[in-house]
């Protein structure tokens, strides 16, 4: 294929000293106007009478059946603030959803496009990823008002391989900042290694340990403007607060792990019955 890395060395020494790397304009306004407009498409042709709900905070009793399926389907996930006390949505559909996960990189052709580019392939080759597939892909809305936390986590912990392989590249669709929402990270944290496993078996999902509490002055933001990728190495804890703006936070986030010689765990919360395709082979 040919694949040249296109990340230089000075990004490459950022991303190993921080565990993060911010590469602005990744995605012209066209693209990110693409994405932004199929998405809109998708949401008007959902029936909003599903009402599976996601948090970060309350994960094990919220991950059902539909979560489950969601590995290789587009599904929707409403915000857990967007119902009343009837249990009916106290706002329009599209400003109650909080993602759509988690195989729009697959179904959709507009996502597929711009999950599988030649310039996310190059980025990849230079972390040295010799086979990596895209094992997950969210659209995530932070909406205004509503947009949930996302408490303090490692990617790796919820997409384990044996060794550790999952990269999260997280794409800004707006301005994110302190006010809406925005990243925010332990820079260097990936350096102490993983914390805790999110495991499934036979009783559902359950972490393996309780998670340590972290000082809040340790996080940095990082505040971005739209296009703007942020790659983040599975073992960083990093979060996002609350959206109490009123301007939402629209990102698409991938999740990508190698897969040669490295061993995608068993009790992984997604099983495929599918083997994703990779991005390359080198």
């Amino acid at each position: 294929m040919g694949i040249v890395g296109n990340l230089s060395s000075d990004q490459l020494n950022f991303f190993n000293s921080n565990g993060y790397l911010v590469l602005e304009s990744f995605s012209s306004p066209e693209e990110v106007k693409e994405m932004r407009d199929r998405m809109a498409e998708l949401l008007q042709g959902f029936d909003s009478s599903n009402t599976s709900i996601f948090s970060t905070i309350n994960q094990q009793k919220l991950t059902d059946d539909y979560f489950f399926e969601s590995a290789e389907k587009i599904s929707f996930f409403f915000e857990e603030k967007a119902f009343g006390d009837d249990g009916c949505l106290k706002q329009p559909k599209e400003l109650s959803i909080n993602k759509v996960g988690h195989a729009l990189h697959e179904l959709d052709p507009v996502f597929k496009k711009n999950s599988s580019s030649e310039k996310i392939s190059s980025m990849l080759f230079s972390l040295g990823y010799k086979r990596p597939v895209v094992i997950q892909s969210m659209y995530i809305f932070k909406q205004p008002g509503i947009g949930g936390e996302v408490v303090p986590h490692q990617d790796n912990s919820f997409l384990y391989t044996e060794p550790r392989s999952c990269t999260g590249l997280w794409l800004a669709l707006e301005d994110a900042n302190i006010t809406n929402g925005c990243l925010w990270a332990i820079p260097g944290s990936h350096k102490n290694g993983l914390v805790r496993r999110f495991i499934r078996d036979e009783n559902g999902v359950h972490f393996d340990r309780p998670f340590p509490s972290f000082d809040r002055k340790e996080f940095v933001p990082i505040e971005v403007k739209s296009g703007t990728l942020v790659v983040i190495h599975g073992d960083l804890i990093h979060q996002s607060f609350e959206n109490k703006s009123p301007r939402s936070r629209h990102a698409l986030s991938l999740h990508v792990v190698d897969t040669d010689e490295f061993i995608w765990a068993k009790d992984n919360w997604i099983r495929r019955k599918v083997e994703p395709e990779p991005l390359y082979v080198s």
